[in-house]
């Protein structure tokens, strides 16, 4: 055989082999990126689940991958929340009156399933849908604004007579936390732009342990519990807790919220992310 066919044979074989190796070879470690989308809130003023009132969400996250399909994802996220008994179409909820906004800061611990083999380095699985599960904790501090304008957090003027010891909300004696559980569940689809960078958009809905993420619960405990300032005018949490117009609802005992049903989020995203991997050959079975 020519020695020249031969070095042009060991060549191409080299090539090969280096090539089969790389695709083959490459393992992804993980993966760190950004998000940007959209929250929605749910609750006891947004009762039919309307997506009229979309506010801003950013995140951070790192996935580590447990092979081809499953993966594990550690992510922060902050997010503002907020809606109004205005843009009800429920006479009862237009009459009440009440709104709020709050910022959520999110820690969540998720885990990710692939439907199809996801491999960024193979142009055949580069693309995969996927469902995600976990479990957060998140911070939220609801605010108002009062007729003046000004921007009053609801916790601390106990609306609903927290921690003011009337006969007969004995269930009221301490105030709600500003920390809650969460429970992200939702889909996605992620695609591999090149071996390096990965683009994302993912839709998830959380379920939370607070039914105070908008201040609004249980029942009116009547305006005479707060008292007046010492101008002998109603108190800024007497004129919040019931701001109906046209007549007052805020009668002992007349319902406010649905304390049934705790509040809930949503958040749509897209992400960017940048993978962690090696060109480990994996062992062999």
């Amino acid at each position: 055989m020519n020695v020249k066919r031969i070095i042009l044979f060991i060549t191409i074989s080299l090539l090969a082999t280096n090539a089969g190796f790389a695709q083959q070879g490459y393992i992804q470690q993980g993966e760190f990126g950004f998000s940007a989308g959209i929250g929605h809130y749910f609750g006891d003023l947004n009762t039919r689940s309307a997506l009229n009132r979309p506010k801003p969400s950013l995140g951070v996250f790192f996935r580590k991958q447990f092979g081809e399909y499953v993966s594990m994802r550690v992510a922060g996220r902050f997010a503002q929340l907020g809606y109004s008994d205005i843009y009800s179409k429920n006479e009862y909820q237009k009459l009440r009156n009440l709104s709020f906004n709050s910022n959520i800061f999110e820690f969540a611990v998720q885990g990710d399933f692939n439907f199809y083999r996801y491999v960024p380095t193979d142009v055949n699985y580069n693309f995969t849908p996927y469902v995600t599960l976990g479990l957060g904790v998140f911070s939220y501090d609801p605010y108002a604004y009062d007729d003046d304008g000004v921007k009053q957090y609801l916790r601390p003027l106990h609306t609903e007579g927290q921690t003011m010891n009337i006969p007969g909300y004995e269930d009221r004696d301490k105030e709600y936390s500003t920390m809650a559980i969460c429970i992200p569940f939702g889909v996605g689809i992620k695609y591999s732009i090149n071996p390096k960078v990965n683009l994302s958009f993912e839709v998830t809905h959380r379920f939370t342990t607070t039914d105070y993420l908008d201040d609004v619960s249980k029942t009116y405990v009547g305006v005479s519990n707060f008292g007046v300032d010492a101008n002998g005018l109603p108190t800024t949490a007497a004129l919040l807790q019931d701001r109906s117009e046209g007549q007052s609802l805020g009668v002992a005992g007349r319902q406010r919220g649905w304390s049934k049903q705790k509040d809930q989020y949503v958040i749509a995203e897209v992400g960017l992310s940048f993978n962690l991997g090696s060109y480990r050959c994996p062992t062999a079975n």
